[in-house]
């Protein structure tokens, strides 16, 4: 009987430890990660500017944006912002090598540059981003090790895209609403 009355309190206080926990981090600004602020107002309707629409970042991007509730349209007439991605790349580069000097560790990096502009100003300047990963490399499992770096470059390019709206969320005070 005793134990049963101390299984409660201590299933009562642990619950009750769990929502004073909840209730301090919502107090005190935290968010998770996947929902970083709003987008400004002046981006409701965005046109990205890109010589490549086809890029893993682009793909990403256009998906994140939708996923804020922001309209990514076809024409710059129709956007109340354009959103242009300056540079978008990626590549490798070896990071350690076997004493046989064959490659044993790859560096994935993927690195952008975009401006955000609304109502003919420049709302953002110029701005890049680099993200890198690695991984090791064997040459006995080539098919599987190239089908590592694809997935690892779409990541980096998820990534990206995220941190470009971010950016632009933090910077949203500064965005005049259109």
């Amino acid at each position: 009987m005793i134990f049963v009355i101390y299984n409660r309190i201590k299933h009562s206080l642990g619950l009750l430890a769990l929502l004073a926990a909840g209730g301090m981090l919502a107090g005190c600004g935290f968010h998770l990660q996947g929902s970083n602020g709003e987008l400004p107002t002046a981006t409701a309707q965005t046109y990205l500017q890109t010589d490549d629409p086809y890029s893993d970042f682009y793909e990403s991007l256009r998906q994140a944006l939708r996923e804020r509730g922001a309209g990514v349209v076809e024409s710059p007439q129709d956007a109340s912002a354009v959103l242009r991605i300056l540079e978008d790349s990626y590549g490798q580069r070896i990071l350690s090598v076997s004493a046989r000097n064959v490659p044993r560790e790859y560096e994935v990096f993927y690195t952008v540059t975009f401006s955000l502009e609304a109502g003919g100003s420049e709302l953002l300047a110029p701005e890049s981003m680099l993200v890198t990963r690695s991984y090791t490399w064997d040459e006995t499992q080539v098919l599987g090790k190239s089908a590592e770096e694809s997935e690892l470059r779409q990541s980096l390019a998820r990534d990206l895209a995220l941190r470009v709206l971010r950016r632009i969320a933090a910077d949203r005070q500064s965005v005049p609403a259109t």
